[in-house]
């Protein structure tokens, strides 16, 4: 199970230290997310709509199906609206330049950056036209 910080809008003071727990499931339904966030089910459809990240599969019974990163930005969704009060409009901000910001940390990771890219693919017909003719002589060895 992974712990995630929670805090219950009632009373945030004291609680501010908890931790909820996500069961370690596939998918869960809309009520178990609810359940899990302490909200109710319509402010789960509510946020569909207002953070594009937040979009659970639906089953072939039309059953909203959250996997487990969709329970955890739910989490953070609460986090920032009721413990930081932002405003929807904040935390979505937010939540798109949180996205953006991880991006650096995956090139440092050995992802190209697009220079490097644009270097590897750059227009070299020399190089195109040795390549077509190695794989010409292979299909005449072939046929």
């Amino acid at each position: 199970m992974i712990r995630v910080p929670m805090a219950v809008p009632e009373n945030t003071a004291e609680l501010e230290g908890t931790t909820q727990e996500i069961p370690d499931k596939l998918y869960f339904r809309i009520g178990e997310v609810a359940r899990l966030a302490g909200i109710k089910p319509y402010v789960l459809r509510f946020w569909e709509t207002e953070f594009p990240a937040l979009g659970p599969r639906k089953s072939g019974t039309g059953h909203r199906l959250y996997r487990r990163k969709d329970v955890e930005l739910v989490l953070e969704i609460k986090r920032l609206l009721y413990e930081k009060r932002f405003t929807i409009e904040g935390a979505r901000k937010f939540l798109d330049t949180r996205g953006k910001t991880d991006a650096p940390a995956a090139q440092k990771a050995g992802k190209p950056k697009k220079s490097q890219q644009a270097a590897l693919f750059s227009d070299d017909s020399s190089m195109l036209d040795a390549i077509r003719k190695e794989l010409r002589a292979l299909l005449d060895v072939l046929k």
